[in-house]
């Protein structure tokens, strides 16, 4: 096998002391996994090509920067064509850009689909040249805990290989400490649907130059958890040029909202998450059309807000002390609420809440008289109380039932509703005496 088509493979050459370097392929799974292989040990490598997914994990591929790399032969085209390596992960591994942009291109001739890239540092500047006008069958691309030079200047190599990046619909980097994303990269990515730049450095600053005007057209899905966003506002500003977005994920971002903002997130938007942002009150505005609305772990003291179309709200972990007003969600299926300060589901509520599919309340400090107990044990009885139902709904008050789990306390008439027995018995003596009379 030519060493073309071994670096094509991602190995890393450099040989570990104490370490096996050879491949190790798990056939059930159509995995194979690669340690630090060398030139000496590259007929391990055969073992790989039943494999769907291959990982090379461990190398150094800087002494191979000198190697010559020509255009493959017929034969060895009919090798990568008969490949069936769908995904190529690459781990813990010194990638010079030079030869990473010699190589690149060799995966045309195969049908890997997806490229990983994790633990890696990416050195020095390719010539990029090469790939212009060059098509290449991957639509998932993504790098994890990488280190690179900024992306801002190296706009030369994206329009090289904007002839692939076009067709690509997955883009991840995450953990690789981005810290802005410059305009004229987002309109390569003419076809991508889902972005993950979760874990980094972006600001709100950061967030209207990387998503301007022509950026991202088809995009539908975004991930911007676990980076340095603050104004709510102006993350609303940045979505503004992004038509076609559906998911968003802003979780684990301290936002700060801004009551007289007048920004309008998109349309499209359906499947918000703003979990972990420290909020402790709903934002405004909302998307007009959401389905699905995830405000966990915050410090929400009441939800007041309507929406015609949501079908799942996820409230848990927070600082409720009642039951949002069912009646302001026509749609809704699904209602999350433990870890909140509940005491008890209102009557009136219980009915409204058992036509839902999936209702959760476990671990809120439940008053167990009648109405608190009565009103859990009811809404069980519908079949819809989801997760926790029993062990996870234990009583905290009146001190008899401290403790209990609610599902054991007794409720009866007799008990819980006096009057319910009263009035029809006194109605029935009265009738009684009249017919005597």
């Amino acid at each position: 096998m030519s060493v073309a088509v071994l670096l094509l493979l991602g190995v890393g050459l450099l040989e570990a002391e104490g370490r096996r370097n050879r491949c190790f392929f798990n056939r059930t799974q159509e995995y194979c996994v690669c340690y630090n292989l060398s030139e000496e040990t590259i007929g391990s490598i055969i073992q790989c090509l039943p494999a769907t997914v291959v990982e090379f994990q461990g190398g150094d591929l800087e002494k191979y920067m000198a190697f010559p790399i020509r255009d493959p032969d017929s034969s060895t085209i009919e090798t990568l064509g008969s490949l069936i390596i769908q995904k190529i992960i690459i781990g813990s591994v010194l990638v010079p850009e030079i030869l990473l942009a010699r190589v690149l291109r060799f995966f045309s001739y195969t049908h890997v689909q997806e490229l990983a890239f994790e633990s890696c540092v990416f050195q020095g500047t390719g010539d990029w040249s090469d790939m212009d006008g060059q098509n290449l069958p991957i639509l998932s691309l993504s790098f994890h805990n990488v280190t690179s030079a900024p992306l801002t200047g190296h706009e030369q190599a994206f329009s090289s290989l904007s002839r692939w990046l076009e067709t690509l619909e997955e883009l991840a980097v995450t953990s690789s400490r981005v810290t802005s994303l410059p305009c004229a990269i987002g309109r390569v990515f003419r076809a991508l649907r889902s972005l993950d730049l979760a874990q980094n450095s972006l600001g709100d600053g950061s967030l209207t130059p990387a998503f301007c005007q022509g950026a991202f057209p088809q995009l539908r899905e975004l991930s911007l958890h676990h980076n340095n966003l603050r104004s709510y506002h102006s993350v609303c500003k940045g979505m503004e040029l992004l038509p076609e977005l559906r998911h968003l994920d802003l979780s684990h971002n301290k936002l700060v909202a801004d009551p007289s903002s007048s920004c309008q997130w998109p349309a499209s938007l359906r499947h918000f998450n703003l979990s972990n942002t420290g909020l402790a009150e709903v934002p405004a505005p909302l998307p007009p059309d959401l389905e699905v609305l995830d405000v966990s772990h915050n410090h929400l003291h009441a939800v007041d807000i309507s929406l015609s179309s949501l079908k799942k709200l996820f409230l848990n972990q927070n600082l409720l002390q009642a039951v949002p007003s069912i009646r302001n969600y026509p749609m809704l299926d699904t209602l999350h609420l433990d870890n909140n300060s509940i005491t008890e589901l209102p009557r009136d509520e219980v009915k409204l809440l058992g036509s839902l599919q999936d209702v959760a309340v476990a671990d809120n400090p439940f008053d167990c008289s009648c109405s608190g107990a009565g009103g859990l044990q009811a809404l069980a009885a519908t079949g819809h109380l989801g997760q926790g139902w029993p062990g996870d709904y234990r009583c905290h008050s009146p001190a008899q039932y401290q403790g209990w789990p609610v599902s054991q306390v007794p409720v009866s008439v007799l008990r819980c509703d006096l009057a319910a027995v009263v009035a029809p018995l006194c109605v029935a003596l009265a009738l009684l005496g009249l017919a005597g009379a």
